[in-house]
């Protein structure tokens, strides 16, 4: 026999014997339906066709059901398409075996066909399955219009599922106006509308939700617990937290797996990890989702080391880390910065079965290596990675932005459109701008604010703040400031970019007052930008401005400064000669000086040559930091300076003990779209010979308007004439002179200096801007100098 399903072997017995036994058999497996295998649902389904009970409509639903729970699509099609009568369960459960399977739109063609062939009509539950498969918001409205023409939007059940649907396509609007026509509202209503407030970010709408299933005297379930936990966390309302788990106490759902977890989740998020711990502790059951929830909330509250060890802990009770865990575990081992944890993380991970194929953890290992600082290892995981999104990129650019790797990152950022075919979004252009601002890429960072225009992320605040930071270190405080007045306003990071714009190039006045006009607009400042105002007083000598704003920054705005604060004012002090003020500010701190702070105070030493408190700031320094070269550095400088000799071999001797190494210094110009960088003493350019000409002629024009070179600056104790050698030869009069040889008079000149401008270069800038009547650009390590016919706008003061 075969009825487009199975061919019966021949011979075979006797028909009559055959459909009593068939009877029999059916009977018997109809019973075993609930339990069934393929390997048993077949010759049922023959022993149906052969005793003809196929054509009860009730045993041809029961078996397409079977086919569907067990996960064989086609025959149950085949069963759906064969069957004699389809009544309105056997649409329901054709539709619902579609969804089941994930085929969404073959279960919305099978209803319509079943409203246009089928004598049958949909009854309460047709909708509810069919509300299931609607993708996108156009079919939902479509399958609400005819819930409602057919009467069942009444129904507690569909109109559930339409609370459910609008709010998994994102239309919250629909879902709440859905919830609040219900007449009659169950607990899976309200657990409904809950969920779908916390899925789309709605905090304090769930809150007031919430509150009022309360007044109500609604009970809550294991389900409302887990829905309204979320929120607990982002409106900072623990409170309500605590009030949830004394009722879930109370009534004994805290046994519950799935609420302790979500206590766990709620908790951690919240900060109190004491709390989420005393929960872990007191279950009886843990699952993976309890420890990712307690690994996770340890590392992001910066306890690697309770991270870790919970690791180790979920190893050894048995449960296997999934992607979630890797993730927690790579970023806590990125936190303690001990890049052999990191390989032997990588190592582990290899090991369990995940490599740079599962891109999920591939991107966690970049994101790790990248923030170990290991630029190189990011780059081998990146390129074993054989698929890769735009997080992959993105975390790659940002891994080269964060460690200096400027060119690098730009570089892949280009790479990501033309080899990889990704589209940049909003995280992307917030990598590579900084990269752009650090090497003062001008051309390229306005080729991505063109981008940003095109694709509307100018107006997002993370990009547009990052634009306003790369026109102001691309030495564009006038674009920054215009970009700045386009953007929204109502975050702080705008502002703070702005005002540290502003300070780097000189414009404390301009600075000070945005931070008037900001309190003015209601924009709370934050500890970000008290440390961008006082830099930018400090920058443009504001002493009295500059205490007003620390001492207002505790009175006014309830914040406790840090040691980035009083570093600020130790140089606002220090720059301004008050060496004493300065001394005795640190000495009355709440909190341990930092390198910074004696680092501002060693810098002001050796501008002002206050040698003797200078060796006092950099004994505090060696004991801090002695692994940085900066300080040693600056101290033989401030021995140079004062011409004390002993010193600096005292110093230098010092630095080469401990194998260090001074930072060379360089400075790079842009000509026709190029970037050279020429280093302090270089002669590999291939225009070397040139470039001595061409500032050989110019210090002979400059002597004749007054130049005296200042050998103060000339950390060698060698003959004069060496002297003037050795100044000629620093990094930024080399990039000078080749900017104004390769470029049309009278066109700006930008340089980009590593270190900090000398003394003498900048009095010899200034007369060259003279000579050439040249606007020449400089930033170095601290701030802008713009020079313009023989003045600087920095008024010596820097």
């Amino acid at each position: 026999m075969h009825n487009g399903f199975f061919k019966l072997p021949s011979p075979f017995p006797p028909p009559r014997l055959l459909y009593h036994a068939a009877h029999m058999v059916v009977d018997f497996g109809l019973r075993l339906l609930s339990c069934a295998t393929l390997r048993l649902a077949r010759p049922l389904h023959a022993l149906l066709l052969v005793s003809g009970r196929f054509d009860n409509v009730f045993l041809s639903t029961k078996l397409l059901n079977l086919y569907s729970r067990l996960g064989d699509l086609p025959s149950a099609a085949l069963t759906f398409r064969h069957a004699p009568t389809k009544s309105v369960i056997t649409w329901n459960s054709m539709i619902a075996c579609y969804v089941h399977h994930g085929l969404l739109p073959d279960a919305l063609t099978c209803f319509h066909r079943f409203l246009l062939t089928s004598s049958a009509r949909p009854d309460p539950f047709t909708f509810p399955v069919t509300i299931k498969a609607c993708w996108d918001l156009d079919w939902g409205k479509r399958i609400h219009s005819l819930a409602f023409r057919f009467g069942f939007v009444w129904n507690v059940f569909v109109s559930a599922s339409l609370v459910h649907m609008y709010s998994r396509l994102g239309s919250i609007d629909d879902a709440r106006k859905a919830f609040e026509e219900m007449p009659y509202k169950d607990q899976g209503s309200w657990n409904a509308m809950l969920s779908g407030l916390c899925q789309n970010g709605k905090a304090a709408e769930a809150a007031e939700v919430f509150k009022e299933m309360m007044i109500l005297g609604l009970p809550m379930d294991k389900v409302t617990v887990s829905s309204v936990l979320p929120v607990c966390a982002p409106l900072d309302n623990l409170l309500l937290g605590a009030a949830i788990h004394v009722y879930c106490i109370k009534h004994g759902l805290d046994s519950d797996l799935f609420v302790s977890n979500a206590f766990i989740d709620m908790y951690a998020k919240s900060g109190r990890l004491e709390e989420a711990q005393k929960v872990f502790d007191g279950m009886a059951d843990m699952d993976l989702v309890t420890w990712n929830s307690i690994i996770s909330g340890y590392e992001q509250a910066g306890e690697v080391s309770s991270a870790l060890k919970l690791f180790d802990g979920m190893k050894e009770s048995g449960v296997r880390p999934d992607r979630l865990t890797i993730v927690s575990l790579a970023s806590a081992v990125a936190q303690c910065g001990d890049d052999r944890t990191g390989r032997t993380v990588h190592g582990y991970i290899l090991r369990r079965g995940w490599d740079s194929r599962d891109i999920f953890v591939g991107n966690a290992i970049v994101d790790m290596y990248g923030k170990l600082s290991k630029a190189e290892a990011a780059r081998e995981v990146f390129d074993r990675m054989p698929v890769k999104d735009v997080i992959t990129w993105n975390t790659l650019i940002t891994s080269y932005s964060q460690n200096g790797l400027a060119n690098e990152a730009i570089e892949m950022y280009e790479s990501m459109q033309s080899r990889g075919g990704i589209a940049p979004i909003q995280g992307t252009l917030a990598s590579v701008l900084p990269a752009c601002a650090h090497v003062g890429a001008l051309q390229q960072g306005m080729k991505i604010h063109g981008r940003a225009v095109r694709t509307g992320l100018q107006s997002d605040v993370f990009v547009a703040t990052c634009l306003i930071d790369m026109y102001a270190k691309c030495g564009r405080p006038e674009e920054a400031t215009h970009l700045f007045e386009q953007v929204p306003r109502r975050h702080t990071g705008p502002w703070n970019a702005i005002i540290a714009g502003l300070g780097v190039h000189g414009h404390g006045q301009r600075a000070v007052s945005l931070f008037s006009e900001m309190q003015e607009e209601g924009v709370k400042p934050d500890q970000v930008t008290f440390v961008s105002l006082l830099s930018a007083c400090s920058h443009a000598g504001l002493v009295d401005h500059g205490r007003r704003c620390f001492e207002q920054m505790q009175t006014v705005h309830g914040l406790s400064p840090c040691g980035k604060h009083y570093a600020c004012m130790v140089d606002l002090l220090g720059r301004a000669g008050r060496l004493d003020a300065a001394y005795e500010l640190i000495a009355t701190m709440p909190v341990k000086p930092d390198s910074g702070v004696w680092g501002a105070l060693l810098g002001a030493c050796r501008i002002h040559g206050n040698v003797e408190l200078g060796k006092l700031a950099s004994s505090h320094l060696f004991e801090i930091d002695a692994e940085n070269v900066g300080y040693y550095v600056l101290l033989s400088n401030m021995y140079a300076k004062a011409g004390e000799w002993d010193g600096v071999d005292e110093v230098r001797s010092l630095a080469r003990h401990r194998r260090l190494q001074k930072t060379p210094g360089w400075s790079s110009v842009e000509v026709n779209k190029k970037v050279t960088v020429f280093f302090t003493g270089g002669q590999s350019h291939p225009r070397y010979e040139e470039i001595q000409g061409e500032l050989r002629a110019l210090l002979a024009k400059m002597k004749s308007i007054g130049y005296v070179p200042d050998y103060s600056f000339v950390l060698q104790d060698v003959e004069e004439d060496e002297k003037e050698h050795i100044l000629s030869s620093h990094s930024e009069r080399l990039a000078i002179a080749f900017g104004i040889m390769s470029t049309s008079p009278g066109t700006p000149i930008r340089i980009y200096k590593n270190l900090r401008v000398c003394g003498d270069c900048h009095n010899a800038t200034k007369f060259i801007s003279k000579i050439t009547a040249r606007e020449i650009v400089v930033r170095d390590s601290n701030r802008f100098h713009h020079f313009r016919d023989g003045e600087c706008s920095c008024g010596d003061y820097w």
